[in-house]
């Protein structure tokens, strides 16, 4: 996965923008074509207190609301740090949102100002698709997009 291409792709066209939902579906687009192992790719936005639902997404159905007490996404969104899950049947309470995935990655996406907006959740159906060097240059890529998102 060549990462910083896609954070220079990113960041020629999030240029000036502010708005959260359209940078959520630029960054999804771009990330799903880029990822050779993504299956299904995109965002949950924090709603209500303690609550996750749909947003923009690059693939089949997803759950349309997650809690923060529940699977991977919920965890991520709870305890603000990336989710790196190379076998998901072996993660305590793995929300199937579909019955192909074998492989997770989810990580908290905050703005400048330390409000957390949603997350990330990059689904695959290749087990252990997905590693540390993925959650850093991603968690990079989210740093900077969503730095002035409101």
């Amino acid at each position: 996965m060549d990462y910083p291409r896609l954070a220079a792709q990113l960041r020629a066209l999030c240029h000036g923008e502010t708005e959260t939902v359209a940078l959520m579906a630029t960054v999804v687009c771009e990330l799903h074509h880029a990822h050779p192992l993504a299956d299904w790719t995109g965002f949950y936005r924090v709603t209500g207190p303690d609550l996750l639902k749909i947003g923009p997404y690059q693939g089949g159905h997803g759950c349309l609301v997650i809690p923060f007490a529940r699977g991977v996404c919920g965890a991520a969104a709870r305890t603000g740090r990336a989710q790196i899950v190379p076998d998901v049947d072996a993660f305590p309470d793995h929300i199937a949102c579909s019955s192909s995935t074998r492989s997770e990655l989810v990580l908290p996406v905050w703005n400048g100002q330390g409000r957390l907006l949603g997350v990330l959740d990059l689904d695959s159906d290749t087990p252990a698709a997905f590693d540390e060097t993925d959650a850093r240059a991603l968690e990079a890529i989210l740093a900077e997009t969503f730095r002035d998102a409101d």
